[in-house]
Formats: C-alpha cells, sequence, structure tokens
C-alpha cells in the first residue's frame, strides 16, 4: 500500500515563503504520471493547486501563477510546490497527489497558515 506524505508546510507571514514536498512514505511508486497539489479549506471543496506532467509540462491554477513553482524528481519520485509571495487567501490544507499506472496516490496533507 502506497503512503504519501507531505512536509514543509506552517505558520509564516504574509509575503513569506514555504517550500512543500512529498514523497513515498511506504510502498514502491513504480510509473508515476502526473503529480500534483491541491489544497482545501473547511467548508469548500479541495481545489487545484498546481499539476506537472511526467515530461515536466505545468498547469496552475490562476490565484497562484507566477507566484508558486511546481517542481518534480523523476528518480527520488518526489514532488515540489515553493510557494512564495504567500497571502492570507492561501492558508489551507495542502495535499498532494500522484497518478500511477492504475491507482491515483493521495498524501494525508499539511497545513499551511499564512498570516496577515
Amino acid at each position: 500500500q502506497v503512503q504519501l506524505v507531505e512536509s514543509g508546510g506552517g505558520l509564516v507571514q504574509t509575503g513569506g515563503s514555504l517550500r512543500l514536498s512529498c514523497g513515498a512514505a511506504a510502498g514502491s511508486l513504480s510509473w508515476i504520471n502526473a503529480m500534483g497539489w491541491y489544497r482545501q479549506v473547511p467548508g469548500k471543496q479541495r481545489e487545484l493547486v498546481a499539476t506537472i506532467s511526467s515530461g515536466g509540462s505545468t498547469n496552475y491554477a490562476d490565484s497562484v501563477k507566477g507566484r508558486f513553482a511546481i517542481s518534480r524528481d523523476n528518480v527520488k519520485k518526489m514532488v515540489y510546490l515553493q510557494m512564495n509571495s504567500l497571502k492570507p487567501e492561501d492558508t489551507a490544507v495542502y495535499y498532494c497527489k500522484m497518478a500511477g499506472l492504475l491507482s491515483d496516490y493521495w498524501g494525508q496533507g499539511t497545513q499551511v497558515t499564512v498570516s496577515s
């Protein structure tokens, strides 16, 4: 059973930066297609933040374009999210997702809180 784990969340002031990381804590990831980051606040649906394909093509939510950058390490099977110029509205639980050959895998989430 593959288990993904995120790290790097925390409390930061407006304008600050954080770098999230995600990899497999248990199980073995074979072939991974797209990787991505999503976020969710209480009472709202989980929303896409950024995705990156196996070839490195990226896609961002309009709200984070120019501030966030997603990257991946295909050897380590890790995905990262560099978050700069953070705003209070970025406060959420951030989840990573990896699309495998037969299944999608999710992490348990990491809290990001941006104080004003």
